[in-house]
C-alpha cells in the first residue's frame, strides 16, 4: 500500500497522483470498477471519476484541502438553514410587536424558505458560467447584507424583504456542497461526504432552540440575527482562504484493455472490508505532470468565464429533471421531510407547549431543537453504511457498480419516520406526555437523515452529466413543496386537527414517498435504461460536455 497521499498540502511538496482506468458503462449509473495494472484502488477497486494527471485537477488535491472546503461548505449550509428556521419560535412574539395573526407571521418563515429554493435558480446557471468560488462568495455578501437588514428592520415588511433577501442569497448553500462532493471526491467516498453535508445541513433544523434561548437572557429577537452576522463573517473569511476554484475539464482517454488485475484484490478487499478506507497503489507509473498553483494564485476572487455555458438554458432545463423518476424521488423527499420537520414541528410545537397542560415558558419553546438534532446525531454514526455495501455489493457483482447498491439501508427508516409522525400527531391531538413529541420528531429526523443523504448520493450517482441543473431542480422542488405543506398549515390543523392533519394525511403522504424505495430498488436500472433512450436522456447528452444524461 502506497503511502497516504492525503498527508499534507500540495503547494509545495510533490504527491503522488492518483491513477485509474475505470469507467461507465453505457447504462446510465452502471459503473465498472475492474482495477487494471497501474491503478490506484480504494476496497480493492478501481478510482471512479479517472482523474488527470494534474496536480491542479481537484480529484488529486490533499484531503486536508478538500475536508476544509467541504466544512466550509456544510458549515454555511447550516447557517444558511438555521438563519431561514430559527425566527419561527417569534412567531408568537412577531405577531404581538407587528400586529398581526400568527398565520401571517409564520410567512416570515415560509417565504424566504421558498426564496431559498428560488436563488439556485439564478446562482446555480452563474457559477457554471464565472466558477464555483466567485459565486460561493458573492451568496455569502448577500447572505449577509439580508441579516444585518432583517437584525435592523423595524416593519413587518422591511423585516420580510430582508429575510427574503438572505433566503434568496444563501440558496446556493444547498447545491454547492453536493456539487463539491461531486468535483472533488471520488465515487466510493461520496456516500459519506454527501451524509457529513447532511449533517450541518439537518442540524439547521436546531436554529429555533438558539433562538429561544436567547430570549432567556432577556435579550430581543434581534441577538439571534446579530450572532448569525458573526459566524456568517467569519465563514466567509475562511471560504476567501480556503475554497479553491473546482471547475476542471477533464479530457479523458477511452477506457483501455490492458491486463485486469486478478479478482484476488476483490477478496483480498473483503477480508479487509473493516479497515481503513484510504486507497492503495497498485502499480505507480513515472509521468510529467504540471505544475501545482501557488496559494496566492488560488486566492482570486474571480476565474475564467465558461463562454460555452448557456446561463439562460440553464434556468429552463432544470425544469425537464421533475420527469426524471429518482430526482423527483429526492425532491419530494427533501419536501416532505422539511415541510414536515423544519416547518410543520418547527410551527406547531411552540405553539401547544406554552398552553394548557404544558404551560411551558415562552423561552423553552426552542427545545424541539434537541429533539431535532438527536435523530440527526443517532443516525451520524451510521454514515459510512452507503458506500460500505455499495462497494461489498459491487464485488458481488465482478467489480461492476449499480447506482441502486447503496440503497438497501434506507429500510429500517422506511418504517420509523412514518411511525415518528404518527406518534407526534396523536400526542399534539390528544395532549399526551411531552416526551411524545420529543421522540416523534427524533424519529422523523433519524429517517430524514439516511433519507436525504443517500436518495441525494442514488440520484447523482445515476444522473450525473448535469449535476448543477439536477440541483438546481430538487432545490425549487424541495422548496415548493415545504413551503405548500407549511404556508397554510396552521389553518388547516384548527379545522381538522394534529391527528388528521400530521399522523393521517401528512404520515399517509411520507410513507407512500419512503415505500418508493422498493420500486427505485428493484426496478431502478430498467428506469435508468428508459430514461437514456427518451428524448430527455438525448437532449441532456448533447448539452453535457462529456457525457450522456449521466456522466
Amino acid at each position: 500500500m502506497a503511502p497516504d497521499r492525503h498527508s499534507r498540502d500540495d503547494h509545495t511538496h510533490p504527491r503522488h497522483l492518483v491513477r485509474s482506468h475505470a469507467h461507465e458503462e453505457d447504462i446510465p449509473g452502471t459503473v465498472n470498477l475492474q482495477t487494471v495494472e497501474g491503478d490506484d484502488t480504494a476496497y480493492g477497486q478501481a478510482l471512479f471519476p479517472v482523474p488527470a494527471d494534474d496536480p491542479n485537477d481537484p480529484l488529486q488535491w490533499s484531503n486536508f484541502k478538500k475536508t476544509m472546503i467541504l466544512l466550509i461548505c456544510a458549515a454555511y449550509s447550516f447557517l444558511g438553514n438555521s438563519a431561514l428556521l430559527g425566527p419561527s419560535v417569534y412567531i408568537g412574539i412577531y405577531s404581538k410587536e407587528f400586529n398581526i395573526s400568527p398565520t401571517v407571521a409564520s410567512g416570515l418563515v415560509s417565504y424566504p424558505n421558498l426564496a431559498f429554493g428560488f436563488g439556485s435558480l439564478i446562482l446555480v446557471p452563474l457559477y457554471l458560467k464565472i466558477g464555483r468560488r466567485p459565486v460561493m462568495l458573492i451568496s455569502m455578501l448577500l447572505f449577509l447584507g439580508g441579516l444585518i437588514g432583517a437584525s435592523r428592520a423595524s416593519t413587518f415588511s422591511g423585516l420580510m424583504i430582508a429575510r427574503v433577501f438572505h433566503g434568496l442569497g444563501s440558496g446556493v448553500c444547498e447545491a454547492l456542497p453536493v456539487q463539491l462532493v461531486n468535483d472533488i471526491f471520488f465515487l466510493h467516498e461520496r456516500g459519506k461526504r454527501i451524509g457529513y453535508y447532511t449533517v450541518a445541513l439537518c442540524l439547521g433544523a436546531t436554529g429555533p432552540f438558539y433562538a429561544g434561548y436567547m430570549l432567556a437572557g432577556g435579550y430581543s429577537w434581534r441577538l439571534f440575527f446579530y450572532v448569525e452576522i458573526a459566524f456568517a463573517s467569519a465563514l466567509f473569511i475562511l471560504a476567501f482562504l480556503f475554497v479553491e476554484e473546482t471547475t476542471y475539464h477533464r479530457h479523458l482517454q477511452p477506457a483501455p484493455s490492458p491486463r485486469v488485475l486478478s479478482s484476488d484484490n476483490s477478496a483480498n478487499a473483503d477480508a479487509k472490508e473493516g479497515g481503513v478506507e484510504g486507497i492503495q497503489h497498485v502499480e505507480e507509473e513515472a509521468s510529467v505532470v504540471p505544475q501545482r498553483k501557488s496559494f496566492l494564485s488560488t486566492l482570486k476572487p474571480w476565474g475564467a468565464i465558461d463562454h460555452e455555458a448557456e446561463f439562460f438554458l440553464t434556468m429552463v432545463r432544470p425544469f425537464t429533471y421533475f420527469t426524471v423518476p429518482a430526482v423527483f424521488w429526492v425532491i419530494s423527499t427533501y419536501g416532505i421531510y422539511i415541510g414536515l420537520g423544519a416547518l410543520a414541528f418547527n410551527f406547531t410545537f411552540p405553539l401547544k407547549i406554552v398552553a394548557p397542560p404544558y404551560n411551558w415558558p415562552e423561552k423553552s419553546a426552542g427545545l424541539i431543537a434537541l429533539a431535532n438534532g438527536s435523530g440527526y446525531l443517532l443516525a451520524i454514526p451510521l454514515t459510512f453504511t452507503s458506500d460500505r455495501l455499495a462497494a461489498h455489493l459491487t464485488r458481488r457483482n465482478g467489480m461492476i457498480r449499480e447506482a441502486e447498491m447503496r440503497l438497501p439501508v434506507l429500510l429500517p427508516a422506511m418504517i420509523i419516520a412514518p411511525a415518528g409522525l404518527i406518534l407526534y400527531g396523536l400526542t399534539a391531538q390528544y395532549n399526551l406526555h411531552w416526551f411524545g413529541y420529543m421522540a416523534g420528531v427524533a424519529m422523523v429526523n433519524w429517517g430524514a437523515y439516511f433519507y436525504f443523504s443517500f436518495t441525494l448520493a442514488y440520484a447523482v450517482d445515476s444522473y450525473n452529466a448535469n449535476t448543477s441543473e439536477m440541483l438546481i431542480a430538487m432545490n425549487l422542488g424541495k422548496q415548493a413543496i415545504s413551503f405548500g405543506m407549511g404556508v397554510k398549515l396552521l389553518d388547516w390543523i384548527l379545522e381538522r386537527g394534529f391527528a388528521v392533519v400530521i399522523a393521517g394525511i401528512f404520515g399517509s403522504v411520507l410513507a407512500a414517498n419512503n415505500l418508493a424505495l422498493i420500486i427505485f430498488w428493484f426496478y431502478g436500472k430498467k428506469i435508468r435504461i428508459f430514461t437514456k433512450n427518451s428524448w430527455l436522456g438525448g437532449w441532456h447528452k448533447k448539452a453535457a460536455k462529456g457525457g450522456a444524461l449521466t456522466h
